[in-house]
């Protein structure tokens, strides 16, 4: 597919207002194109989207989005159907014309519902990371000739050198740039370069490792946002990232370790990635200054590593992460990351143990309500 359609950005620009104002011209038109049918379109319409709204939240009083539903989502949704069920309204009746605006008017309406729905979650920004797919371009590693100095003073030092970008750099690890993965088949990762780190005798930048949440990519849009934002206030200043693989698959939880299924996924984030950032990159070899974080399933990896391996993690960043790895999916984490064996899962996550604990105790079952109420819901987990 075309990278420029695959990296076309979803949220951060005018494709939702777009279609949002194409279906509602659509279901004008329609309206309007027959009067005495106003009142039975209207109806039609009204009816599919309280309908859509009333079973959104079913199904999420039901927990089939893994969490609350985000601000506006089901109403993006309401929407979209009450565009489509008048354009459908359209599509069925004479003459042609009000039969092609009809048409124009369930693809807007669809569009306007899935847009609306993914802009209300924030998260996934283009068809690349919705599809679990690479398409940004191949990596230029800069030589690892960063200046040494002291990290802990050089934002009160660095003097940012004329002609410095004023944006951080974004592209795929691939091809000569590729991390090994060793025994586990990774999406091929990608790289946050802070402006600092894309001048000439660059000073030795702080290095984060972050994880996306499931179903994800290695999608590096929302967090190179975060740090260009950083960077900006900082005179370039930011931590060169390196967004990682730790799902194999948009639809897989390896649960954060290494297992015949899935592979060598720990293996891979804590000893190939590291290795692979101290020889190719300008970071600090100083491993306080290196960060292992996530998001989500991300962020639930990110405290497991930071914890277990604290030779390699300085520090660890774990946003809105999941209770402990596998905790939404206890049972299918135990048979296919685990082969069943509860004996084997329980010393390293005690999945199914914990995920008792919660459901035997009042506390337990608040404590993790209130989790989900603040993760923002299904898309990511």
């Amino acid at each position: 597919m075309n990278r420029f359609l695959l990296s076309f950005e979803l949220i951060d620009s005018p494709l939702l207002v777009i279609c949002a104002v194409v279906a509602g011209l659509g279901v004008l038109a329609i309206i309007l194109w027959a009067p005495r049918w106003i009142i039975g379109t209207l109806l039609i319409g009204v009816a599919a989207g309280i309908a859509m709204y009333v079973v959104a939240h079913i199904l999420e009083a039901q927990g089939l989005f893994q969490g609350p539903l985000p601000a506006h989502a089901a109403t993006w949704a309401t929407g979209g159907i009450l565009a489509v069920a008048v354009g459908i309204v359209g599509i069925c009746r004479r003459p042609w014309g009000r039969r092609v605006v009809g048409v124009v008017t369930v693809l807007a309406g669809l569009l306007t519902a899935a847009l609306g729905v993914n802009a209300s979650y924030g998260v996934t920004h283009n068809l690349a990371a919705i599809l679990g797919v690479q398409a940004l371009d191949p990596a230029s590693l800069p030589a690892p000739t960063a200046t040494a100095g002291d990290p802990a003073t050089l934002y009160q030092n660095w003097q940012p050198p004329a002609g410095m970008p004023t944006q951080g750099s974004v592209s795929a690890l691939t091809g000569d740039a590729k991390i090994p993965t060793g025994q586990y088949a990774a999406r091929d990762a990608s790289l946050y370069l802070p402006p600092a780190a894309q001048v000439a005798n660059p000073p030795a930048l702080p290095l984060l490792v972050f994880m996306m949440g499931q179903p994800g990519s290695p999608d590096p849009t929302n967090l190179a946002k975060a740090l260009d934002a950083f960077a900006a206030q900082h005179n370039g200043l930011a931590p060169i990232a390196v967004v990682v693989d730790q799902l194999g698959a948009p639809d897989r939880d390896p649960a954060c370790v290494d297992s015949p299924k899935y592979g060598a996924v720990s293996t891979y984030i804590n000893e190939l990635v590291p290795k692979w950032a101290e020889s190719k990159l300008n970071i600090v070899k100083d491993h306080r200054y290196w960060t292992i974080g996530g998001f989500s399933n991300g962020g639930s990896c990110a405290a497991v590593y930071g914890a277990k391996y604290p030779q390699v993690w300085g520090q660890m960043l774990d946003i809105m992460g999941n209770e402990f790895p596998g905790s939404e999916h206890v049972d299918q984490t135990v048979t296919d990351v685990f082969g069943g064996d509860l004996h084997v899962g329980q010393p390293r996550h005690d999945v199914r143990a914990r995920a008792e604990g919660e459901r035997g105790s009042g506390a337990g079952r608040r404590v993790h309500r209130r989790h989900l109420r603040g993760r923002g819901g299904r898309a990511h987990r």
